[in-house]
């Protein structure tokens, strides 16, 4: 038995198109063990030459097979097999910022969302453009989708990054990019949601003298916070304190600190803790992105985020039924004895 034959023999089958023939004759040929990996296929030419088929026709197929990671290319040399797993549908690649606790929740819902015939392969590009141009440029044209939380500095060149990957490939996640191509995303909004938390909480902050916004300008922190708390307090004419870091030590009694790094939580709890402060009375806190330990540790750490299990599913959604979507995940503020 040959592959054409594996191919031809599908003929009979009337329902199926010449596309659905090769794409189904090649993994049949694979499962019969006539193909296996670093196999070369057939040529465009041979296949068109054998089989009478459209040229397109063929391409099209072994481009299917390629997004479902069972076929690569190699420049100039042909497509060979790469997988023997004929029942996994589509290989997708995820590139987040990095595995914060938050981003691990994203994964992992999105991971079991998936189902096991989807091969999901995961980049981190740490809000580095160099790093971020690196891997897109290892992965292009290798995935059937391309779910991406992207960089939003120097965005010019981001956006140069993404335009080739088809807009019916690439989902945005987390952050907001505007692209020339229509697009899907699934991201969060910052500036508005977080000043309505903090004219929710402006009671409770009046219980307090000072306020520290920890916010590094360098770092992949989101602008619309600053911009938040900036129109927020310049409002209300009271000061706003922006300092990039929480130096351990240096806790003052009468300050709400708002954190978007855990790192600095957990020194501003340490320091509660060996000072005996009273949180939530004599120092307020306002953390950034909610997770198990904020609500367990210390009588409960206030919080604002947004349902990344929920920005997950979506992003599920987007893979599986291959439509496009422009979805806002909400955001909320959780009170607790933290502020």
């Amino acid at each position: 038995m040959t592959v054409f034959k594996t191919i031809a023999e599908l003929k009979s089958i009337g329902r199926l198109s010449k596309h659905d023939r090769l794409v189904n004759g090649l993994i049949n040929s694979i499962d019969r063990g006539i193909l296996k990996i670093g196999d070369m296929l057939p040529s465009v030419n041979s296949m068109v030459k054998e089989l009478g088929y459209a040229r397109k026709t063929i391409v099209k197929a072994y481009a299917e097979l390629k997004e479902r990671g069972i076929v690569i290319s190699k420049n100039r040399l042909g497509y060979y097999i790469a997988n023997t797993d004929t029942q996994q549908e589509a290989k997708v690649a995820l590139i987040l910022y990095a595995f914060h606790t938050f981003q691990e929740e994203f994964y992992n819902t999105f991971r079991k969302s998936l189902g096991d015939n989807v091969k999901l392969d995961i980049f981190f590009h740490h809000n580095n453009i160099q790093v971020f141009e690196s891997i897109l440029e290892s992965i292009k044209s290798s995935y059937a989708f391309y779910v991406i939380a992207p960089i939003v500095k120097n965005k010019p060149k981001v956006r140069k990054l993404l335009s080739p990957i088809p807009a019916n490939k690439l989902l945005l996640v987390d952050r907001y990019l505007k692209l020339d191509s229509e697009f899907s995303y699934t991201v969060q909004r910052f500036r508005k949601p977080m000043y309505q938390a903090l004219v929710s909480l402006e009671d409770t902050l009046k219980n307090f003298n000072k306020y520290i916004l920890l916010y590094k300008k360098n770092a992949d922190y989101p602008k619309g916070i600053l911009n938040a708390f900036e129109a927020f307090f310049e409002e209300r004419n009271l000061e706003i304190l922006i300092r990039p870091r929480y130096e351990a030590g240096s806790l003052e009694k009468g300050a709400v600190y708002f954190t978007i790094n855990d790192t600095d939580l957990w020194k501003i709890l340490k320091d509660c803790k060996v000072q005996n402060i009273a949180l939530g009375k004599e120092v307020g806190i306002l953390s950034q992105n909610e997770n198990i330990i904020k609500e367990i540790i210390s009588g409960g750490i206030t919080t604002f985020s947004t349902d990344f299990k929920a920005m997950a599913s979506k992003a599920s959604d987007f893979v599986k039924n291959k439509q496009q979507m422009h979805d806002i995940i909400s955001s909320k503020l959780v009170r607790r004895a933290s502020l």
